[in-house]
């Protein structure tokens, strides 16, 4: 019982957590992301992936992170957001990395596109006075990635070994 609260609940709630914080405070907190690799540890363990599996997702993880600091030492992305998607690699391994990665380019994409067309006009005077609409909305602000990277995390999920476990 412990073990289905923890599969159906820790990844889905730290994804969410991670995509509010981005959307309001444009951060993602270290510990969070400290809390997504410790949970599926903890997962990991309790459905009992076999060690050479754990160590293949790690391997996924460490190569998604180096990829993303390079990304972050270019200024492309923010620092938490490569974290993130560090640690979120990490629950999908190789088999689902391409397409949770994929998912997130799109939707990153997307709101990309949506949030930089939408700076070019003024912002609804109702809006006015809320801080995180006017910093999401600020041409000099950057793109809440962590959106969409927790967005392609709970639309990947349901597909991993996790939650099979479940069912098995």
């Amino acid at each position: 019982m412990v073990r289905d609260i923890l599969i159906l609940g820790l990844f889905p709630a730290a994804m969410v957590y991670a995509a509010v914080s981005d959307l309001l405070t444009m951060t993602i907190s270290n510990r969070l992301s400290l809390l997504v690799v410790g949970g599926f540890l903890l997962v990991a363990v309790a459905v009992g992936m076999p060690i050479a599996e754990i160590g293949s997702h790690a391997l996924a993880a460490a190569l998604v992170l180096a990829v993303s600091f390079c990304l972050f030492a270019c200024g492309w992305i923010g620092g938490g957001d490569a974290k993130l998607v560090a640690a979120t690699s990490l629950w999908f391994g190789f088999s689902h990395l391409i397409e949770y990665l994929f998912i997130a380019s799109l939707l990153g994409g997307g709101m990309a596109l949506f949030l930089l067309s939408a700076r070019h006009y003024p912002l609804p005077v109702a809006l006015i006075g809320t801080r995180w609409i006017e910093r999401l909305h600020a041409a000099n602000t950057g793109i809440p990635y962590g959106i969409a990277l927790a967005a392609a995390g709970l639309l990947v999920y349901p597909e991993t070994m996790f939650m099979r476990a479940l069912a098995g």
